[in-house]
């Protein structure tokens, strides 16, 4: 029997169809120890993963980095889910990573510190991002499990301090997969569909993995982002949660929430009343300081001899009034005699004032003033204007000549 010759690919290629074909390496979930890690600026993880007998090639693509909330290391167990399948440039076959959680508490508080550490240099922690809690919230929003001893014990507490404030119960799962994302949606519920005045997120005490949800990433930067000021009561006194951290008010246990978000009726009371006795001593003060002021007026010259001060106002008055008649005098005078001047300025370059003179104007038939002999043409009539009277007359004869002429003319009469 002859056999078949393959190509290397080939081979490869059989391998891997042969490989995802398998049911069980299709869909495994294994536990090792991270060794030789490396983050490409790609973005993808490549490291091997071992125990005491062996290792696999493992590799994570960026996709998948993404969801990750913590940041693996060398020497850190982890528990992933993936597939196997070969790398046929090189013929191996490899561990392709969809999903990667810590293995045990260890590996847990070292994602708790990381995040931790992550959020702090974000400056989610500050102190002056934190909301004011409302002084009597009227509507309350609860994003918690709905059967958890938690949410009982909330409820009694604010009923027992005021039986007026109402309460909202978002229903949520506190731990498993999903908690996360119910918690999450929680919130944004009360910020945009149902507005309340504080939120508070809870659940009764656990371990640290029972307790996981509050430290993923998603949840804690939603407590962060919200407009609603925030109460974590998660756990007992000494369990703390990175949400904890990044809530506007922390609460050691659900009932210390309750206790935190409503005033009892006697605390309103002894409240009311310290500020109703502010208020009277206040007042007591303002009327103290108008009686002095009044004292003081008292002795003011205005009160005391009041006929003197209004004959001062008088006789400053009449200085007034006598000042300002002899500026609007002084005003007249001057302008007149202004006026004056341009008037005799105006007669004196009238053309008419010439008339009573013994002069004449001349104009032609058509209206136009003559100033010369070369305008006219004989039997052209014109209209000679005195000062008492216009003469209509009719040029004769022509003759040229300046002033000479008419005093040659007078010598001769």
């Amino acid at each position: 029997m002859r056999v078949k010759t393959f190509r290397v690919s080939e081979i490869n290629d059989y391998i891997n169809k042969l490989l995802n074909m398998d049911i069980i390496l299709n869909n495994l979930q294994v536990e090792g120890e991270i060794s030789n890690f490396k983050l490409h600026y790609s973005g993808h993880m490549y490291f091997s993963l071992k125990d005491e007998r062996s290792r696999i090639r493992c590799v994570m693509f960026k996709n998948n980095v993404q969801s990750l909330k913590f940041l693996p290391e060398n020497g850190m167990k982890v528990i992933i889910k993936g597939y196997i399948s070969v790398y046929e440039r090189d013929g191996q076959y490899q561990l392709y990573i969809q999903k990667m959680e810590p293995a045990g508490i260890g590996a847990l508080y070292k994602a708790y510190e990381q995040l931790k550490e992550k959020l702090e240099k974000e400056g989610l922690f500050k102190k002056e991002n934190k909301k004011s809690l409302p002084f009597f919230p009227r509507k309350i929003g609860i994003v918690t499990s709905p059967t958890g001893a938690a949410i009982r014990d909330i409820i009694s507490v604010i009923g027992r301090r005021n039986s007026n404030i109402e309460i909202v119960i978002y229903p949520a799962l506190v731990q498993g997969v999903d908690a996360g994302k119910q918690i999450v949606n929680g919130i944004h519920y009360f910020n945009e569909k149902n507005k309340v005045d504080v939120i508070i997120t809870a659940r009764g005490g656990g371990s640290i993995e029972e307790l996981w949800t509050f430290n993923e990433e998603r949840v804690v930067r939603t407590i962060a982002s919200s407009r609603i000021p925030i109460i974590s009561a998660v756990g007992h006194e000494t369990d703390f949660t990175i949400a904890d951290f990044v809530a506007d008010v922390r609460a050691a246990t659900p009932s210390a929430a309750g206790e935190l978000v409503v005033p009892s009726k006697i605390d309103l009371k002894y409240t009311l009343n310290s500020l109703q006795q502010r208020l009277i001593k206040a007042i007591e003060n303002e009327l103290k300081l108008n009686r002095k002021r009044i004292e003081g007026l008292k002795n003011d010259q205005i009160f005391m001899q009041p006929y003197n001060l209004l004959n001062q106002y008088k006789q400053q008055l009449d200085w007034l009034s006598s000042n300002l008649i002899k500026r609007i005098e002084q005003n007249f005078y001057t302008t007149k005699e202004k006026f004056q001047a341009v008037q005799k300025q105006f007669y004196a370059t009238n053309p008419f004032s010439i008339l009573n003179r013994g002069f004449a104007i001349i104009r032609d038939e058509k209206g136009i003033f003559l100033r010369t002999i070369d305008t006219l043409i004989e039997e052209e009539n014109i209209q000679v204007i005195l000062k008492d009277g216009i003469l209509n007359c009719s040029v004769n004869a022509i003759k040229k000549g300046g002033l000479d002429i008419v005093y040659k003319k007078e010598k001769e009469f």
